[in-house]
C-alpha cells in the first residue's frame, strides 16, 4: 500500500537512475525525462556497484534533493553466486545513503518476494519467496529499507515484457523474436500456465507517478488479468502475420507456481485513479509496432 507525501504531482528537482542502460532503467529514465525532469543516469560504464569505491563514487554524485531510483542487477538471480553479487551492489548503495541522503528513494524489486498463495497477490501478502531470485530482492528491500532515513517505495513488477528486452526469456519476448523470425514458437507442456504480464511502459510510467508524489510504502505492477502461454503464442503469431507454428513438448517438471499466479491490482487504482494498466493484446501491439520500427 503507498501513501503519498504529495497529494498533487510535484515533479523532484532531479532523479538517479542507478541501472539506466537497462531494459527497465532505460524504461524509467525515457519516461521521467520526457515529463520534463533531469535525468541523471547512472548504468555501469558510469558506476560499477562492483568495483572498489562505488560507494563513496555514489556519494559524491548525489544532492540532498534527489530522487534516487535503484534498478540496477544482475538478473534473473539462478545461484548462490550470483546472490553474493547482488548483495554486494547493493552494499554501497547502503553505504551512500546512509552518508547522503535523498529526498526519496525507490526500489524496482520483483513479485518473486510473494510465496505461491492460490488467491490474488495483493501488496499484503506474504513476502517468503520461494526462489534466489525473490531471496535476492527480499534481502535487497531489507537492506535498503534499514539505510534509507525518509521515503522509501518499492515497485514489484511481475512478468515484464517490451520491445527492448535483452533476457529473451520464456513468454512474450522469445515469442515474439521467433515470431518475427518465422521460427516456431515451442511451449513448456501446452501452455497452460496462466500468469500476468505487464508492459515495460506502464512500470516506468507508475515509477514516475511514485516519484511525482513522493510515494511510501509497496505498489505491485501487475495488471490483475492472467493469460495462458498458449494465448499469449497465439496472440503474438497472429501479429507476425501467421507464419510461426506453435507445438506443446512433454513438461519435463511441475508447472512453475502451481500454473495459476493471480493479482489484485486494487492497490494501483486507490494509489493512482487516472492510472490505466494496457491490456495484454493492445500491449503486444504496441511492442509489435515499436520492434517493426526498430527494425526499420
Amino acid at each position: 500500500m503507498l501513501r503519498h507525501s504529495n497529494a498533487v504531482p510535484v515533479p523532484p528537482r532531479r532523479v538517479v537512475v542507478l541501472g539506466a542502460g537497462g531494459f527497465v532503467g532505460g524504461a524509467a529514465a525515457r519516461r521521467i525525462e520526457a515529463a520534463g525532469v533531469e535525468v541523471l543516469r547512472l548504468g555501469r560504464p558510469r558506476l560499477d556497484l562492483l568495483a572498489d569505491g562505488a560507494g563513496a563514487a555514489l556519494e559524491a554524485a548525489l544532492r540532498p534533493d534527489d530522487a534516487l531510483v535503484v534498478v540496477s542487477a544482475q538478473a534473473p538471480c539462478k545461484d548462490a553466486a550470483m546472490m553474493v553479487a547482488n548483495l554486494r551492489m547493493i552494499e554501497p548503495v547502503c553505504a551512500a545513503l546512509r552518508r547522503a541522503p535523498v529526498a526519496q528513494v525507490v526500489y524496482v524489486s520483483s513479485d518473486a518476494v510473494y510465496r505461491d498463495a492460490p488467491l490474488p497477490l495483493t501488496e499484503e501478502s506474504c513476502a517468503e519467496p520461494g526462489s534466489a531470485h525473490g531471496a535476492m530482492h527480499r534481502a535487497r528491500e531489507v537492506l535498503l529499507a534499514d539505510a534509507v532515513g525518509g521515503p522509501f517505495a518499492i515497485l514489484r513488477p511481475t512478468l515484464i515484457y517490451g520491445a527492448d528486452d535483452p533476457h529473451n526469456g520464456y513468454g512474450p519476448n522469445r515469442f515474439r523474436r521467433l515470431a518475427g523470425e518465422g521460427k516456431e514458437i515451442v511451449l513448456f507442456g501446452e501452455g497452460e500456465e496462466r500468469r500476468d504480464h505487464v508492459l515495460v511502459d506502464d512500470v516506468a510510467e507508475l515509477l514516475r507517478l511514485m516519484l511525482f508524489h513522493r510515494s511510501t510504502g509497496i505498489l505491485n505492477a501487475a495488471t490483475g488479468a492472467v493469460a495462458s502461454f498458449r494465448q499469449v503464442a497465439d496472440l503474438v503469431a497472429k501479429l507476425g502475420g501467421g507464419r510461426s507454428a506453435i507445438r506443446g513438448t512433454p513438461r519435463q517438471g511441475p508447472m512453475p507456481h502451481g500454473g495459476y499466479r493471480p493479482f489484485d491490482s486494487a492497490a494501483t487504482r486507490r494509489a493512482f485513479p487516472g492510472f490505466r494498466y494496457t491490456p495484454l493484446a493492445e500491449g503486444l501491439e504496441l511492442v509489435h509496432r515499436q520492434s517493426q520500427a526498430h527494425g526499420a
